[in-house]
C-alpha cells in the first residue's frame, strides 16, 4: 500500500434502484445536480475534465475523468492544486433494482492532523451524497443535504 493509499474515506450504501439509474446519477449532471453540485460543463467522459460547481457556497473544483466502466466503476481525480485526490465509485448489482455503491476516496497527504481532517469531511460529505441519491431516486425527493451542510447564516 502506498502513501497516497493507505489512508482513505469511504461511504457506502444500497439504493433500491436499478444498477443503470444509479450509475448514470453520477455520469449525468441532469440527475446528480438534484443531489449534489447545482452546475456542471457536462457529462462525465473518460480521459476528460469536467468542472462542477456549487453555487451556494460560490465553489468550482475540477474534475478528471481517469476511468469508466458502464454500470461498474467510475475513476476521478479532483481537487485544488497540491491537493488532488481519486474518487472511485464501485457498483455491484444485486438484484431485483438493486444496486450497492461503494465510494473510495484516497489520495489525502499532510501530517496525522490534516489527513484524519480530510477524512472525516471526504466521509461526511459522501455519506450526504449517498443519503441525498437515495432520497431522490427511491422517493423522488431533493433533501438539499449538501447545500444545508453550511447554511450562509453560520458564516455572517
Amino acid at each position: 500500500m502506498t502513501e497516497k493509499t493507505k489512508h482513505y474515506a469511504k461511504a457506502e450504501m444500497l439504493i433500491r434502484k436499478p444498477i443503470e439509474d444509479v450509475f448514470q446519477a453520477f455520469i449525468n449532471p441532469e440527475i446528480t445536480t438534484k443531489f449534489w453540485f447545482t452546475k456542471s460543463s457536462g457529462k462525465l467522459e473518460e480521459g476528460k475534465e469536467t468542472q462542477w460547481t456549487w453555487e451556494m457556497y460560490n465553489h468550482s473544483i475540477s474534475v478528471r475523468t481517469k476511468m469508466i466502466e458502464l454500470n461498474k466503476k467510475i475513476v476521478i481525480e479532483w481537487g485544488n492544486y497540491d491537493e488532488i485526490t481519486t474518487v472511485e465509485w464501485i457498483f455491484k448489482n444485486l438484484g431485483e433494482a438493486r444496486t450497492f455503491v461503494s465510494i473510495v476516496n484516497t489520495g489525502f497527504l499532510g501530517d496525522t492532523e490534516k489527513i484524519i481532517s480530510q477524512i472525516q469531511d471526504s466521509t461526511e460529505g459522501y455519506t450526504l451524497v449517498l443519503a441525498g441519491l437515495k432520497a431522490y431516486l427511491e422517493h423522488n425527493i431533493e433533501l438539499n443535504l449538501i447545500s444545508d451542510r453550511f447554511p450562509k447564516e453560520l458564516n455572517e
